[in-house]
Protein backbone atom coordinates (compact mmCIF):
# COMPACT_ATOMS: atom_id res chain seq x y z
CA UNK A 1 0.00 0.00 0.00
CA UNK A 2 1.65 3.06 -1.08
CA UNK A 3 -1.24 5.81 -0.49
CA UNK A 4 -3.57 6.04 2.38
CA UNK A 5 -6.37 3.71 2.41
CA UNK A 6 -9.07 2.74 4.98
CA UNK A 7 -9.26 -0.62 7.41
CA UNK A 8 -12.08 -1.04 9.50
CA UNK A 9 -10.21 -1.24 13.06
CA UNK A 10 -12.92 -2.35 15.89
CA UNK A 11 -16.14 -1.24 13.40
CA UNK A 12 -14.12 2.14 12.76
CA UNK A 13 -12.95 3.46 9.72
CA UNK A 14 -9.51 3.71 10.16
CA UNK A 15 -7.31 5.59 7.37
CA UNK A 16 -4.15 4.38 7.13
CA UNK A 17 -0.82 4.49 4.53
CA UNK A 18 2.06 1.08 5.07
CA UNK A 19 5.23 1.10 3.08
CA UNK A 20 8.14 -0.69 2.90
CA UNK A 21 9.04 -4.81 2.93
CA UNK A 22 7.17 -6.61 5.36
CA UNK A 23 10.21 -8.00 6.72
CA UNK A 24 12.16 -4.72 7.85
CA UNK A 25 11.60 -3.56 11.40
CA UNK A 26 8.07 -1.88 12.12
CA UNK A 27 8.00 1.61 12.56
CA UNK A 28 4.86 3.54 13.27
CA UNK A 29 4.44 7.08 12.95
CA UNK A 30 1.95 9.16 14.63
CA UNK A 31 0.91 12.42 14.19
CA UNK A 32 -0.05 15.35 16.69
CA UNK A 33 -3.34 16.82 17.37
CA UNK A 34 -5.55 17.87 14.51
CA UNK A 35 -2.82 16.55 11.92
CA UNK A 36 -2.93 13.60 10.12
CA UNK A 37 -0.37 11.09 8.39
CA UNK A 38 0.56 13.34 5.77
CA UNK A 39 2.83 15.03 8.52
CA UNK A 40 5.13 12.00 7.71
CA UNK A 41 4.65 12.12 3.03
CA UNK A 42 8.63 13.45 3.56
CA UNK A 43 9.67 10.43 5.59
CA UNK A 44 8.18 7.29 3.30
CA UNK A 45 10.36 7.87 0.60
CA UNK A 46 13.47 8.19 2.85
CA UNK A 47 12.33 4.98 4.93
CA UNK A 48 10.78 2.23 3.26
CA UNK A 49 13.28 0.82 2.27
CA UNK A 50 14.77 -0.07 5.06
CA UNK A 51 11.64 0.16 7.78
CA UNK A 52 8.17 -1.37 7.84
CA UNK A 53 6.27 2.16 7.36
CA UNK A 54 2.85 2.01 9.27
CA UNK A 55 1.33 5.83 9.73
CA UNK A 56 -2.29 6.88 10.73
CA UNK A 57 -5.10 8.68 11.32
CA UNK A 58 -6.09 9.18 14.64
CA UNK A 59 -9.74 8.64 16.33
CA UNK A 60 -11.28 11.54 15.05
CA UNK A 61 -8.12 13.18 13.05
CA UNK A 62 -7.93 13.54 9.80
CA UNK A 63 -10.13 11.11 7.81
CA UNK A 64 -10.21 8.53 10.41
CA UNK A 65 -14.20 8.09 12.12
CA UNK A 66 -13.99 8.94 16.07
CA UNK A 67 -13.55 6.65 19.05
CA UNK A 68 -17.09 5.96 20.75
CA UNK A 69 -15.83 7.36 24.18
CA UNK A 70 -14.70 10.64 24.53
CA UNK A 71 -10.62 11.31 23.22
CA UNK A 72 -8.35 10.98 26.07
CA UNK A 73 -4.41 9.65 25.63
CA UNK A 74 -5.77 6.53 26.77
CA UNK A 75 -8.27 5.96 23.82
CA UNK A 76 -5.35 7.43 21.85
CA UNK A 77 -2.85 5.14 22.54
CA UNK A 78 -5.21 1.96 22.27
CA UNK A 79 -6.30 2.81 18.51
CA UNK A 80 -2.29 2.66 17.69
CA UNK A 81 -2.60 -0.64 19.01
CA UNK A 82 -5.72 -1.77 17.58
CA UNK A 83 -4.22 -0.92 13.79
CA UNK A 84 -1.23 -2.87 14.72
CA UNK A 85 -3.52 -5.98 15.57
CA UNK A 86 -5.74 -5.44 12.63
CA UNK A 87 -2.98 -5.65 10.50
CA UNK A 88 -1.41 -8.68 12.45
CA UNK A 89 1.76 -6.65 12.93
CA UNK A 90 2.65 -9.05 16.36
CA UNK A 91 6.47 -7.79 16.53
CA UNK A 92 7.65 -5.31 18.64
CA UNK A 93 7.46 -1.83 17.06
CA UNK A 94 9.83 1.34 16.86
CA UNK A 95 7.32 4.07 17.50
CA UNK A 96 8.08 7.66 16.44
CA UNK A 97 5.76 10.16 17.57
CA UNK A 98 5.94 14.12 16.75
CA UNK A 99 3.84 16.68 19.33
CA UNK A 100 1.54 14.88 20.53
CA UNK A 101 1.92 12.19 18.97
CA UNK A 102 5.09 11.58 20.85
CA UNK A 103 2.98 11.65 24.13
CA UNK A 104 0.46 8.75 22.47
CA UNK A 105 3.82 6.96 21.25
CA UNK A 106 5.02 7.28 25.35
CA UNK A 107 1.49 6.02 26.81
CA UNK A 108 1.64 2.71 24.13
CA UNK A 109 4.80 2.16 25.56
CA UNK A 110 3.26 2.21 29.35
CA UNK A 111 0.31 0.58 27.96
CA UNK A 112 1.92 -2.34 26.04
CA UNK A 113 5.65 -2.45 27.12
CA UNK A 114 6.46 -5.85 25.14
CA UNK A 115 5.24 -4.13 22.31
CA UNK A 116 7.81 -1.62 21.55
CA UNK A 117 11.06 -1.55 20.68
CA UNK A 118 12.19 2.03 20.75
CA UNK A 119 10.81 5.70 21.39
CA UNK A 120 11.60 8.60 18.65
CA UNK A 121 10.12 11.47 20.26
CA UNK A 122 9.87 14.47 17.69
CA UNK A 123 8.97 18.21 19.42
CA UNK A 124 7.02 16.28 22.19
CA UNK A 125 4.26 16.95 23.88
CA UNK A 126 4.97 16.03 27.84
CA UNK A 127 8.14 17.84 28.54
CA UNK A 128 6.83 20.99 29.87
CA UNK A 129 3.47 23.28 30.53
CA UNK A 130 3.95 25.98 27.47
CA UNK A 131 2.53 25.58 24.82
CA UNK A 132 1.19 27.45 21.79
CA UNK A 133 -1.61 30.29 22.74
CA UNK A 134 -4.23 28.87 20.22
CA UNK A 135 -3.90 25.27 21.32
CA UNK A 136 -4.54 26.75 25.20
CA UNK A 137 -7.72 28.71 24.48
CA UNK A 138 -9.09 25.26 22.54
CA UNK A 139 -9.25 24.38 26.70
CA UNK A 140 -11.46 27.52 27.17
CA UNK A 141 -15.37 26.78 27.07
CA UNK A 142 -16.81 28.63 24.33
CA UNK A 143 -13.87 30.34 22.89
CA UNK A 144 -12.97 26.93 22.52
CA UNK A 145 -16.04 25.87 20.22
CA UNK A 146 -15.87 28.96 18.81
CA UNK A 147 -11.93 28.30 17.45
CA UNK A 148 -13.42 24.91 16.17
CA UNK A 149 -16.75 25.98 14.76
CA UNK A 150 -15.12 26.56 10.84
CA UNK A 151 -11.54 27.36 10.13
CA UNK A 152 -11.89 30.17 7.50
CA UNK A 153 -8.55 29.76 4.78
CA UNK A 154 -6.72 32.78 6.66
CA UNK A 155 -6.75 31.09 9.93
CA UNK A 156 -5.41 27.85 8.48
CA UNK A 157 -2.49 29.65 6.72
CA UNK A 158 -1.41 30.82 10.12
CA UNK A 159 -1.91 27.72 11.85
CA UNK A 160 0.22 25.81 8.87
CA UNK A 161 2.73 29.54 9.23
CA UNK A 162 3.33 28.59 12.32
CA UNK A 163 5.02 24.82 12.24
CA UNK A 164 7.65 26.16 10.32
CA UNK A 165 10.28 28.49 10.23
CA UNK A 166 10.64 28.30 6.21
CA UNK A 167 7.05 30.22 5.48
CA UNK A 168 7.51 28.09 1.60
CA UNK A 169 6.22 24.95 3.46
CA UNK A 170 3.07 26.37 4.12
CA UNK A 171 1.98 25.59 0.99
CA UNK A 172 -1.48 26.18 -0.46
CA UNK A 173 -1.81 22.24 -0.49
CA UNK A 174 -1.27 22.08 2.82
CA UNK A 175 -3.78 25.13 3.81
CA UNK A 176 -6.53 22.95 1.39
CA UNK A 177 -5.54 19.56 3.21
CA UNK A 178 -6.13 21.66 6.78
CA UNK A 179 -9.62 22.99 5.45
CA UNK A 180 -10.82 19.20 4.25
CA UNK A 181 -10.03 18.08 7.72
CA UNK A 182 -11.31 20.90 9.70
CA UNK A 183 -14.74 19.80 7.80
CA UNK A 184 -14.65 16.15 8.90
CA UNK A 185 -17.85 16.03 11.51
CA UNK A 186 -15.71 15.08 14.59
CA UNK A 187 -12.41 17.75 14.06
CA UNK A 188 -13.63 20.07 16.09
CA UNK A 189 -15.08 17.82 18.93
CA UNK A 190 -11.94 15.57 19.12
CA UNK A 191 -9.92 18.12 18.98
CA UNK A 192 -11.43 19.77 22.06
CA UNK A 193 -11.81 16.43 24.24
CA UNK A 194 -8.07 15.95 23.91
CA UNK A 195 -6.83 19.88 24.79
CA UNK A 196 -9.13 19.55 27.69
CA UNK A 197 -7.83 16.46 28.93
CA UNK A 198 -4.79 17.50 28.43
CA UNK A 199 -4.15 21.52 28.90
CA UNK A 200 -5.93 24.12 30.51
CA UNK A 201 -5.51 28.03 29.41
CA UNK A 202 -2.75 28.17 31.72
CA UNK A 203 -0.73 25.49 29.96
CA UNK A 204 0.07 21.75 29.99
CA UNK A 205 -1.78 19.90 33.06
CA UNK A 206 1.16 18.86 35.07
CA UNK A 207 0.21 15.45 36.74
CA UNK A 208 -0.17 13.66 33.41
CA UNK A 209 3.11 14.51 32.29
CA UNK A 210 4.58 13.48 35.49
CA UNK A 211 3.23 10.31 35.83
CA UNK A 212 3.46 8.98 32.08
CA UNK A 213 7.26 10.44 32.23
CA UNK A 214 8.01 8.51 35.19
CA UNK A 215 6.16 5.37 33.72
CA UNK A 216 8.46 5.43 30.65
CA UNK A 217 11.46 5.88 32.48
CA UNK A 218 11.13 2.70 34.55
CA UNK A 219 10.91 0.82 31.16
CA UNK A 220 14.69 1.99 30.35
CA UNK A 221 13.58 1.93 26.40
CA UNK A 222 15.89 2.86 23.33
CA UNK A 223 14.52 7.07 23.24
CA UNK A 224 15.64 9.62 20.48
CA UNK A 225 14.74 12.99 21.79
CA UNK A 226 14.67 15.37 18.67
CA UNK A 227 13.57 18.87 18.41
CA UNK A 228 13.62 22.12 16.36
CA UNK A 229 15.41 25.03 17.89
CA UNK A 230 12.96 27.28 16.67
CA UNK A 231 9.86 25.67 17.42
CA UNK A 232 7.06 27.86 18.11
CA UNK A 233 4.53 25.66 19.57
CA UNK A 234 6.09 23.39 21.83
CA UNK A 235 9.51 25.49 22.93
CA UNK A 236 12.54 23.85 22.20
CA UNK A 237 13.37 24.73 26.03
CA UNK A 238 11.35 21.31 26.78
CA UNK A 239 14.45 19.08 25.01
CA UNK A 240 16.38 20.17 28.31
CA UNK A 241 13.30 18.88 30.23
CA UNK A 242 13.60 15.53 28.32
CA UNK A 243 17.18 14.64 28.74
CA UNK A 244 16.42 14.99 32.31
CA UNK A 245 13.76 12.64 32.34
CA UNK A 246 15.59 10.36 29.82
CA UNK A 247 19.27 10.99 30.81
CA UNK A 248 20.20 7.90 28.67
CA UNK A 249 17.99 8.87 25.49
CA UNK A 250 19.96 10.02 22.33
CA UNK A 251 19.18 13.86 21.31
CA UNK A 252 19.38 16.38 18.69
CA UNK A 253 18.83 20.02 18.12
CA UNK A 254 18.15 21.00 14.94
CA UNK A 255 19.03 24.63 14.08
CA UNK A 256 16.38 26.83 12.40
CA UNK A 257 13.68 24.28 12.37
CA UNK A 258 10.36 24.83 13.73
CA UNK A 259 7.97 21.97 15.31
CA UNK A 260 8.22 19.62 12.45
CA UNK A 261 12.02 18.39 11.61
CA UNK A 262 10.49 15.73 9.51
CA UNK A 263 9.01 18.02 7.31
CA UNK A 264 11.30 20.91 7.27
CA UNK A 265 14.69 18.85 7.14
CA UNK A 266 13.62 15.66 5.80
CA UNK A 267 17.06 14.51 4.93
CA UNK A 268 18.58 15.12 8.03
CA UNK A 269 15.92 13.73 10.51
CA UNK A 270 16.14 10.35 7.90
CA UNK A 271 19.59 10.25 8.61
CA UNK A 272 19.80 10.65 12.31
CA UNK A 273 16.66 8.48 12.70
CA UNK A 274 18.04 5.84 10.65
CA UNK A 275 21.13 5.93 12.76
CA UNK A 276 19.60 5.60 15.96
CA UNK A 277 17.68 2.81 14.43
CA UNK A 278 20.84 1.03 13.63
CA UNK A 279 22.09 1.12 17.02
CA UNK A 280 18.62 -0.14 19.02
CA UNK A 281 19.05 -4.33 18.97
CA UNK A 282 16.61 -5.89 17.09
CA UNK A 283 14.12 -8.32 19.11
CA UNK A 284 13.47 -11.62 17.64
CA UNK A 285 10.40 -13.12 17.44
CA UNK A 286 7.60 -13.84 14.24
CA UNK A 287 4.92 -11.62 13.15
CA UNK A 288 4.27 -10.01 9.57
CA UNK A 289 1.92 -7.80 8.39
CA UNK A 290 -0.77 -8.85 6.00
CA UNK A 291 -2.43 -6.92 3.27
CA UNK A 292 -5.53 -5.19 5.48
CA UNK A 293 -9.07 -5.19 3.55
CA UNK A 294 -8.84 -1.83 2.67
CA UNK A 295 -11.46 0.53 1.04
CA UNK A 296 -9.94 3.19 -0.92
CA UNK A 297 -11.39 6.83 -1.56
CA UNK A 298 -10.35 9.94 -3.40
CA UNK A 299 -8.77 12.42 -1.76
Amino acid sequence: MSSPAFVAVQGRRVRVRLAGPPECPPVVLIHGIGRTLEDWAEQFPRLSSRCRLIALDLPGCGFSQRAPQPTTLTVLAQAVVDVLNELDEARPVHLVGNSLGGAVAMQVAVTEPSRVTSLTLVDSAGFGKEVALALRLLAVPLIGEALTARLPRWSARVSERTLFVDPRLATEARVGHALAVSRQPATGSVMLEIARSLATLSGVSAAWRTDLLRAVADLELPTLLVWGDRDRVLPHAHLQSARAAFPKAESELFPGVGHMPQIEVPDAFAERFLDFLGGVPQPTGSGAVRSPSVRRRAE
